[in-house]
C-alpha cells in the first residue's frame, strides 16, 4: 500500500480544521479559534443551542467607519501571536465554566488579516441553563478576550494608517468578581 505524502496530511488537517471552524466541534464544549476565513457567525449560534440550554447570548463585534479620533475608517487588520491566543482564549472559556454553573457550550473565536466595513471581528456565544448566566458570561469572555489576549489592530482610514488607539498592555486571564459570578 502507498505511504500518504506529506502534503497529502497536511491537506487532510487543513479540512479537518476548516470543518471545525464551519461547524464546531463535535466532542467538546468550547469552539475556540483565530481564523483568516469570515466568521461562521450562524454556526457558532446554532452549535451553542443545547436541549439543557435555555438562553444563547452571542455577541458580534462588528467594524465600523470611525474609531477615536479618526474618522472614515475604511479597513482594519488583525494580527495575532497565534499559539498564544488561542491558548488566553481557551483559559477565558474554561475560567467562564467554573464561575458560572449551567454553562452548555462557550464558543470564541477571532477574525485575523483584513476586515471591511460591517465585517465581525470577533464572536463570542454562550449558552446556560438561564440568560442571567449566559449574559455574565459572554461579557466576561469579550472583555477578557480585549484585555488578555495577543490580538492587535491596525485601522487604515482617509487620513492615514496606524494601531488602534484602545491598545493596552496584555495582562493575564483573571476570575471575574466574586459578586458577578454564580
Amino acid at each position: 500500500m502507498p505511504r500518504r505524502s506529506e502534503t497529502h496530511d497536511a491537506e487532510m488537517i487543513g479540512r479537518k480544521r476548516y470543518a471545525e471552524l464551519v461547524h464546531g466541534p463535535v466532542d467538546s464544549s468550547l469552539w475556540i479559534a483565530v481564523t483568516n476565513e469570515d466568521l461562521p457567525v450562524t454556526a457558532a449560534y446554532e452549535w451553542s443551542i443545547l436541549p439543557s440550554c435555555g438562553a444563547v447570548v452571542l455577541f458580534s463585534g462588528t467594524m465600523r467607519n470611525h474609531a477615536d479620533g479618526r474618522d472614515e475608517v475604511k479597513k482594519l487588520t488583525y494580527e495575532a501571536y497565534e499559539e498564544q491566543a488561542v491558548v488566553r482564549m481557551r483559559a477565558i472559556a474554561e475560567e467562564a465554566q467554573k464561575s458560572w454553573t449551567g454553562i452548555g457550550r462557550i464558543a470564541m473565536i477571532h477574525r485575523l488579516g483584513d476586515l471591511e466595513l460591517g465585517d465581525s471581528a470577533v464572536i463570542v456565544c454562550v449558552s446556560s441553563g438561564h440568560r442571567p448566566e449566559a449574559f455574565e458570561a459572554a461579557r466576561f469572555c469579550i472583555d477578557a478576550l480585549k484585555a488578555s489576549v495577543p490580538i492587535w489592530k491596525k485601522e487604515e482610514w482617509a487620513g492615514g494608517s496606524d494601531w488602534g488607539t484602545r491598545s493596552q498592555d496584555i495582562g493575564k486571564v483573571t476570575s471575574p468578581t466574586t459578586e458577578s459570578a454564580r
